[in-house]
């Protein structure tokens, strides 16, 4: 059972207790109250830690954070506690408790490190897959090239850490030593078939569930006890795509929105059932999760797919679908970065190998208008904590910019790591987590 969020807050608590260089009582308790805040907003029985960021983009994939217990971020120090070799890939951070997990390419395997949290030292590391790359993922900038390698994102649950390697195998790791626990092959144990530059989605908890796609026909979609490995649930006939789903509440559903070569498809996460559907075209590549806001759900892809959003219905069990809105081309489009939502308005990314150049911008999500964006950013990554965005340019800086349709306002914005940056920033326990195919680090803003 998860714990309430008093416990919860508790067991932050004790974390920061245990790790008292971090921060100050009074700065912990700020934390504690702010982490608190955003529970509303995020599936409840999902929340275990919520100072943790335990799986990609955040607890449900939303990339939502705490607001930080800063009075003015214009105004905040960024100071550096450790900075680490990462070595090449596209892998997020994971945080939890007193650990850092990602995945890197390691000699010639893709491999999973955990990090001690207060040092960045290197705890324990277990290779996967082999790791054979096509060169796609050295696209960039004339001076800022190379570092392709592995893009799943780790997840770690109740003491075991969770990966897809690039081949679509599934691991389960003991947290604390790398034990192994036991790997499922998707593809010689559901007859599942990889996609172009392999698996890119990265693994979803859900309660005692693990849920991904990437099996064969009658067994697209997969449920899986990760506790065990073993299969609970398998339906549908979809094509897998680069796209890590997400989890939602919708209309006082819970549900799973998996975006496949067919398009969005909602699943219950408990037993696969279908609640609704939703086609939107495919063209080489899909790599961005839906975005959820209310009943709004908003996809998006590159190579000239481009952007929509469907409202979601619903009457009695049944739910219907219905097309708000729809543009074609790179203008309105994602290519991997997936943007946030906040009040009615997206902020991400928009553009397509803009490397080095394409910009920031905030889209309103019921009608797909851009209020306004602002170049200079490439395909980096954001979050959102309060009502701040935390981006990421594909160079390494960190840019705090208000969360505010009207206008782009710059915060701060300072570089932090060398190296090529497509991976999400994370914000845990009131600490920034960036890396880059080079290296990656802890901050902590005061």
């Amino acid at each position: 059972m998860l714990p309430s969020p008093p416990l919860a807050c508790l067991n932050l608590y004790k974390f920061y207790r245990s790790t008292m260089t971090f921060r100050s009582i009074n700065t912990l308790a700020a934390g504690v109250i702010a982490a608190s805040s955003i529970q509303a907003e995020l599936p409840k029985k999902i929340i275990a830690d919520p100072g943790a960021w335990p799986q990609f983009r955040g607890t449900n994939n939303s990339g939502i954070a705490p607001a930080l217990p800063v009075a003015d971020i214009s105004k905040a120090k960024i100071s550096k506690l450790w900075v680490t070799p990462t070595e090449t890939g596209f892998s997020s951070f994971v945080v939890a408790g007193a650990q850092v997990f990602t995945v890197v390419a390691r000699g010639k395997f893709e491999t999973l490190i955990a990090l001690d949290i207060k040092s960045g030292k290197e705890m324990w590391s277990k290779p996967m897959a082999p790791a054979q790359y096509s060169g796609q993922g050295d696209a960039g900038t004339r001076d800022n090239r190379g570092g392709d390698g592995p893009r799943s994102t780790p997840a770690i649950s109740e003491g075991k850490v969770y990966v897809i390697d690039r081949n679509l195998v599934v691991w389960c790791f003991d947290a604390k030593n790398g034990k192994p626990i036991w790997s499922h092959d998707v593809i010689k144990q559901n007859a599942g078939n990889n996609i172009h530059w392999d698996n890119a989605a990265s693994p979803v908890i859900d309660g005692d569930l693990l849920l991904m796609a990437g099996g064969g026909k009658g067994q697209a979609l997969l449920g899986i006890d990760k506790k065990t490995g073993e299969v609970k649930w398998k339906g549908e006939d979809d094509t897998m795509t680069h796209a890590t789903p997400i989890l939602a509440d919708i209309l006082g559903t819970h549900q799973c929105i998996y975006f496949t070569q067919s398009g969005l498809v909602a699943v219950t996460p408990k037993d696969g059932k279908v609640l609704w559907r939703a086609p939107f075209p495919y063209r080489t590549s899909t790599a961005a999760s839906p975005v959820v806001s209310d009943d709004i759900v908003y996809c998006s892809a590159g190579y000239g797919v481009g952007a929509g959003a469907f409202k979601i219905s619903k009457s009695g069990a049944a739910f219907t679908v219905t097309e708000l809105w729809r543009k074609e081309g790179d203008k309105v489009a994602n290519h991997w970065s997936t943007p946030v939502v906040k009040d009615g308005y997206l902020y991400g990314m928009f553009s397509f190998k803009k490397y080095g150049e394409g910009p920031l911008a905030c889209v309103d999500i019921k009608t797909g208008d851009v209020k306004w964006e602002q170049p200079g950013y490439g395909p980096g990554q954001v979050i959102l904590s309060g009502n701040d965005i935390i981006a990421l340019t594909d160079k390494g800086e960190v840019v705090f910019v208000k969360a505010d349709p009207a206008k782009y306002t710059e915060l701060k914005r300072a570089s932090l790591v060398t190296g090529k940056i497509w991976s999400y920033p994370v914000l845990a326990y009131n600490h920034l987590f960036v890396r880059s195919t080079k290296e990656g680090g802890c901050w902590e803003l005061k």
